[in-house]
């Protein structure tokens, strides 16, 4: 069937199509999927027609998407790409607004774990602007009203500091490309916090505020009236804030709230809080500190102290953004440039909670900060995702503020350009059932694919089969003898008795019998053209590597593939065919644990 002209012209104009559409990559189920609705004549031919896919889409895989759309236009000139629209179009960054001098923007990551994919769209902006600017890249450590585990006896649910994370924070931003000009670690400066908080109290402006949170949250700030607390002189609310700093106070009995307005028309605002207090002690400062900022008041004197010119943020913290102009009024303070982008979701298959990976991290579940199933950026690393991929699959994100579902098939069509060419090519069978095969006029045989088709340069690579008395067993999929609906909702037929199947490379049997092990018969080594005839992939049934395969939803796949990948180093891409890019992450004897990459 691979010479069928017919149909290579149908699945190059389909792929095409939907390559351009997808932004350059091209979707093998919907390719599949399209083919067999609008020529139900392939139908029986499934396997085949998804093998004739698969090798043009890494085909066109390695073609810029200007060379697509000008190969597509060969098939159906009349094509605009601009009608349909799937996947993220690819914008450039708009230009700073009020730029007059040295670019300067920050992030603030919490250390509470390490950077993970929904971080990564913050830091690459960022990132991009100081680049772009020839500016200059702060990093916060935002480690106030932190704790470690030890502090926070045993609550599970609790947000608290990992010592490593700084490290991890460090690593992420090194594996992006991100390079950091200057770095503070907001514990270090906890007594400057303190001072501008006693200056707004002394000033008028803030107030030390002893109401129950609830009772204030019901009472005062859903109806918007002032608490009994706000018009206290200013000496009751100085020496309120001595007893907070001299223990007087205990924890959740007293903070201090930032006059923001009480009839403001965002509830969420109103007398905002900017400083309370925590006990649990701190893992880089101890017990030196009681009184913490909130967030959004450090960032508020830290971006003015530090010369911040541009602010880079998501739409959820707009309040945030809100609370530190209000301060920089109240110190008369210029203004800052606030860009904020839509919020990204990424579904169920993400679980990016911090404390929950950390939950997972503890219990053994998942193996650490790099196991998949974290979506951190040290697991995207450990998978083979490159941080190029990432970076250009974010970076058409653009600016928008419109919400957007995340969709990881973006970096996975990015991330297929980057390392096809790095990526032999194995045999591997999922599922396996073995085969017996009998009447082969050889001796011994050796079955040569090319290592890399991308790349015919780099030749063959050699699976050698040793035929017992013209008999030889090996391993194929379970999918392709009983067909892909009863393991995978597939299309293709299972194989009938009597049918011809071409085992890949390797030479063509006669299907004899099928039972808990299928039975054949040789009956070619060359390859003729038949329409009807599957092709499958195989392994030598005594001479095969089992593998083990983690997804990054935590599901291990299992199988058996060809010797070859045992020659392979740690660390190695390879794509098994038919299955996608795996990462080779540790041999433990005749085993092999694998991540998948896309």
């Amino acid at each position: 069937m691979e010479n069928d002209d017919s149909l290579r012209s149908v699945v190059w104009e389909v792929a095409l199509e939907n390559s351009v559409r997808y932004g350059g990559q091209a979707d093998l189920k919907s390719v599949l999927g399209r083919i067999m609705k609008e020529h139900p004549e392939y139908r029986q031919s499934s396997a085949q027609v998804k093998e004739i896919i698969e090798s043009l889409i890494t085909e066109i895989g390695q073609m810029s998407l200007e060379e697509q759309n000008q190969k597509l236009l060969e098939f159906n000139p009349e094509f605009a790409p601009h009608e349909k629209k799937r996947g993220p179009e690819k914008k450039v960054l708009p230009d700073l607004s009020n730029v007059t001098g040295e670019v300067v923007m920050r992030m603030a990551p919490y250390p509470s774990g390490a950077l993970h994919i929904g971080n990564a769209r913050m830091i690459v902006l960022n990132d991009e602007y100081v680049k772009r600017y020839g500016g200059k890249l702060i990093l916060f450590y935002d480690d106030t009203i932190g704790t470690t585990k030890a502090g926070l006896e045993g609550d599970p649910d609790a947000k608290f500091i990992l010592p490593e994370s700084y490290d991890l924070i460090d690593e992420g931003l090194d594996w992006l490309g991100v390079q950091v000009h200057e770095r503070y670690w907001k514990s270090d400066r906890v007594d400057l916090y303190q001072e501008y908080a006693k200056l707004l109290l002394e000033r008028g402006e803030a107030y030390v505020c002893t109401c129950d949170a609830e009772e204030f949250r019901q009472n005062f700030k859903k109806p918007g009236l002032d608490c009994p607390d706000r018009d206290l002189a200013v000496e009751d609310n100085l020496a309120r804030w001595d007893q907070m700093l001299d223990g007087s106070y205990a924890e959740g009995a007293a903070v201090v709230r930032l006059k923001t307005g009480m009839q403001n028309k965002n509830p969420a605002i109103r007398d905002h809080i900017i400083m309370r207090i925590s006990d649990a002690p701190h893992p880089r400062i101890g017990d030196k500190c009681r009184v913490w900022p909130l967030m959004d008041f450090s960032q508020g004197i830290d971006d003015y102290l530090i010369g911040i010119t541009h602010i880079i943020r998501g739409t959820d913290l707009a309040k945030e953004g809100e609370i530190e102009r209000i301060f920089w009024q109240m110190m008369g303070w210029p203004d800052k440039e606030i860009i904020l982008y839509g919020k990204l979701s990424f579904g169920t298959e993400f679980k990016l909670s911090k404390t929950f990976q950390r939950k997972m991290i503890e219990d053994g579940t998942y193996v650490g900060w790099d196991d998949p199933r974290t979506w951190s950026l040290q697991s995207l690393a450990a998978r083979g995702i490159q941080p190029d991929a990432l970076r250009q699959a974010l970076l058409d994100l653009g600016l928008s503020k419109n919400a957007i579902n995340f969709d990881k098939a973006w970096v996975y069509a990015k991330n297929t350009k980057l390392i096809d060419t790095s990526s032999d090519r194995i045999f591997f069978v999922q599922n396996p059932v073995s085969m017996h095969i009998t009447g082969i006029p050889f001796e011994e045989l050796v079955a040569k694919p090319l290592i890399n088709p991308s790349l015919p340069d780099k030749g063959n690579r050699e699976i050698l089969v040793t035929i017992s008395n013209g008999e030889l067993d090996v391993c194929v999929t379970k999918s392709d003898v009983f067909g892909e609906s009863e393991v995978a909702g597939g299309h293709a037929a299972a194989i009938e008795i009597g049918s011809n199947v071409r085992l890949k490379d390797l030479f063509t049997v006669t299907i004899s019998g099928i039972n808990d092990e299928i039975a054949a018969e040789f009956y070619q080594k060359e390859l003729e053209d038949h329409k009807e005839m599957r092709k499958v992939q195989w392994v030598d049934f005594t001479n095969n590597i089992p593998v083990k395969i983690l997804q990054p939803d935590g599901v291990f796949t299992t199988g058996l593939a060809e010797s070859n990948l045992a020659l392979m180093a740690e660390g190695s891409f390879a794509q098994f065919e038919r299955y996608g890019y795996v990462r080779v992450i540790k041999k433990e004897g005749d085993n092999i644990l694998c991540y998948f990459i896309n």
